[in-house]
């Protein structure tokens, strides 16, 4: 069985990647299990300056996942760079995917910028589509001039290949991604939460102090199948699919939708040795479905 992909000049001895916000800088999940069986994984969501985040209650169960309006805490990229990384090369020795976030696009620029110079960051993953903080985040993905401008300009400070993360809340993605991709993105990737709300009935007021949040899990894997398949029918770059992913078989049709690679998120909150799982039992799924090698099946939906 093969399963190694290749991510935009970069092989993944599989294409499982922890998703952004759920998996911290991996050395917490290093401390359960060797996390260097991942083909990578993307980091916590980095802004220029310390941020600690909404206000508490921030997250809420639901049925089939759960909300997070957690609002990108992190403690701003110099840190970031100073003290997060250098924990993270002692547990884990492949390039590692960054995640930006940010409110302007000089925000945007400066942090690309200064990760660019980080050796060991492979890929630089842009975050235009968080819906859990106010002014900035899915502003710029809902919109394709906005997220086209923010594309265009931190194209212009890194050479690290560059992937744009997009919002599933809007009317049409594919004018996203296409405007993404005529500004200099080499992938994309798909889906970020969905925008959700939930009432406590004795108080009659929102469960999360934000009100809203994001809405991830099993329950929002349909939508995000089909997001993924028609951003492959739109544009020539490579998709990296997310949402409600939970187990091999997920993955084997999430990248017959397209994906080449696929990160998992709500999961890692459920089970820790998530990702680990899967990837032991991808061969077996394999398999059993008859497919030698995964990029044979990529985008391979009849």
């Amino acid at each position: 069985m093969e399963l190694s992909v290749n991510l935009c000049g970069i092989t993944l001895d599989n294409p499982i990647i922890p998703a952004s916000g759920t998996f911290g800088y991996g050395y917490e999940f290093a401390e359960l299990y060797d996390i260097n069986v991942l083909g990578t994984f993307s980091f916590k969501g980095t802004t220029r300056e310390t941020r600690y985040g909404n206000p508490t209650p921030r997250i809420a169960e639901c049925t089939g996942g759960l909300l997070n309006a957690v609002g990108l805490q992190n403690p701003g990229v110099d840190r970031v760079i100073s003290e997060e990384l250098p924990k993270m090369r002692q547990v884990f020795h492949k390039p590692v995917m960054a995640n930006v976030s940010g409110f302007s696009i000089d925000e945007y620029v400066e942090v690309v910028s200064k990760l660019d110079k980080v050796e060991d960051i492979g890929w630089i993953e842009v975050n235009i589509s968080c819906p859990n903080v106010h002014g900035g985040g899915m502003s710029f993905g809902t919109d394709p001039v906005c997220a086209g401008e923010v594309t265009k300009a931190v194209r212009r400070v890194t050479e690290k290949p560059l992937v744009i993360k997009l919002s599933p809340n809007v009317t049409d993605i594919t004018q996203i991604a296409r405007a993404v991709e005529s500004e200099g993105a080499d992938a994309v990737s798909l889906i970020n939460t969905l925008v959700g709300m939930r009432i406590n009935l004795n108080t009659r007021k929102p469960i999360l102090a934000n009100r809203t949040g994001g809405f991830s899990g099993s329950a929002v894997f349909p939508v995000a199948l089909n997001m993924v398949n028609k951003v492959y029918n739109a544009v020539k770059i490579p998709v990296v699919g997310m949402g409600g992913v939970s187990s091999a078989e997920d993955v084997l049709e999430m990248m017959m939708a397209g994906a080449t690679a696929v990160e998992i998120g709500s999961m890692n909150l459920v089970n820790p040795y998530a990702c680990k799982e899967i990837i032991e039992d991808l061969p077996k799924v394999m398999a059993k479905y008859r497919v030698d090698k995964l990029t044979d099946i990529i985008g391979g939906v009849i």
